[in-house]
């Protein structure tokens, strides 16, 4: 599998279908690829034929669907390697739990399994399956080895299922994944880098029923991570509990407390050329949790606290770290603290904005201070939105002049 993850121009794409409810989407995903003038193959697992036809994509596609790997007649010719060579990029959509794992195990025990390990092309997947399943610690790591090894995870998003839930778990719709399939012909600032990002506030339990965190919506990070998808980056989102649909695109890893959030960031952080430390992490954490809801039974009640890890500074300390950017959201002195805590963490770039009482906390708005030893540029109040994406040129535009090499020095003539 390659980890490149631009759209080649010629457009020949591999269309996998495994087996689940949203194979019915992928006919339609077809048809929208066509019209951009892309050549698609479709090969299905026999789960997905229990769902939607092979003639049907036929149809759609005007190629034959190739559905097993032990059809005499294609792998006279070694079928599964000419497929893997013609494919310019492999997008399994929809791609079940158990084929995401099979992916991540290596296996090749089927057509699609064995093309995917056996293309140079780029892997994309758009996984679908039930909420809980997606929830799965064994789901959630094999989505973050395959991100790992550069294969582009595109949702999935949330909404109703058709177990009759509703959460994460939903492909894609087709115009979305077209959307983020030829948003990648143009190369971004960040193409091809792996960009590590944390969101939204961090909650400390006191009891099973309280917990102690700040107002952080975490609109600014996640806003901050689909910029960087949109200039070409291979993004994980971790993140603390929010209500925000997860960017198309991107690989996101849930947490809960401070604790948490640094195992999830050092678990991923390996492998990242930039960390974007965005997220509003307790700089205290109870010492203990009680183990029963806390009675109101004292006038006053004493909480003892301790310092809870400090994720931007372990980054930023990592022998091989990666451009690490922090934020510092202040309510005085915006610049002298965050120009402190530049200095204090050894960060590359610091973001600064004031907080408070209607400014930037759970708001649609905000305004930045970026800082850098050496320089500094203001970035006006504007949509979140509009403000990432000037935040993540800069970032982009940082990250290359560091990696320069310094210049020699030139010589003087005695």
């Amino acid at each position: 599998m390659s980890t490149a993850t631009s759209l080649p121009v010629a457009r020949r794409i591999l269309l996998g279908v495994t087996g689940g409810i949203a194979a019915y989407k992928s006919a339609d995903l077809v048809r929208r690829l066509r019209e951009r003038g892309a050549e698609v193959q479709v090969v299905m697992t026999d789960g997905a034929t229990k769902f939607v036809t092979p003639l049907t994509f036929q149809a759609l596609s005007g190629r034959p669907v190739r559905t097993d790997l032990w059809d005499d007649a294609a792998e006279a010719a070694m079928g599964h390697i000419e497929l893997a060579r013609w494919a310019e990029l492999v997008l399994v959509a929809p791609a079940s739990a158990d084929f995401l794992a099979r992916l991540a195990g290596g296996h090749a025990d089927d057509l699609l399994s064995t093309a995917c390990l056996a293309t140079a092309a780029p892997v994309w997947v758009a996984p679908a399956m039930n909420r809980e399943m997606w929830a799965d610690a064994s789901t959630q790591a094999n989505v973050r080895t395959l991100a790992a090894r550069g294969v582009r995870v595109l949702g999935p998003t949330e909404g109703s299922q058709a177990c009759g839930e509703t959460g994460p778990g939903r492909m894609l719709e087709p115009e979305a994944l077209c959307a983020a399939l030829f948003a990648a012909e143009d190369a971004g600032p960040l193409a091809g880098l792996n960009v590590v990002i944390s969101a939204g506030p961090t909650r400390e339990p006191l009891d099973p029923v309280r917990f102690i965190s700040n107002r952080s919506s975490g609109k600014m990070g996640f806003a901050v991570a689909a910029a960087a998808r949109d200039a070409g980056a291979r993004v994980t989102l971790v993140s603390g509990p929010v209500s925000l649909a997860t960017p198309a695109g991107l690989v996101r890893v849930d947490v809960e407390t401070a604790a948490q959030m640094y195992a999830a960031v050092h678990g991923v952080i390996g492998t990242a050329d930039i960390y974007i430390g965005a997220a509003a992490v307790a700089d205290y954490t109870p010492v203990c949790c009680a183990e029963y809801k806390i009675k109101k039974t004292a006038d006053c009640l004493e909480l003892s606290l301790h310092k809870a890890p400090d994720i931007l500074a372990s980054v930023a300390a990592l022998e091989r770290r990666p451009y690490t950017v922090g934020f510092a959201a202040e309510t005085n002195d915006v610049e002298k603290h965050a120009l402190a805590k530049l200095v204090r963490k050894r960060l590359d770039l610091i973001a600064a904005n004031e907080v408070g009482t209607d400014r930037a906390f759970d708001r649609e708005d905000n305004a930045l201070l970026l800082l850098w030893p050496g320089g500094r540029r203001e970035l006006a109040l504007q949509s979140k939105s509009a403000l990432a994406r000037e935040f993540v040129a800069v970032v982009a535009e940082r990250f290359h002049a560091a990696r320069q090499p310094a210049a020699a020095p030139v010589p003087v003539a005695g």
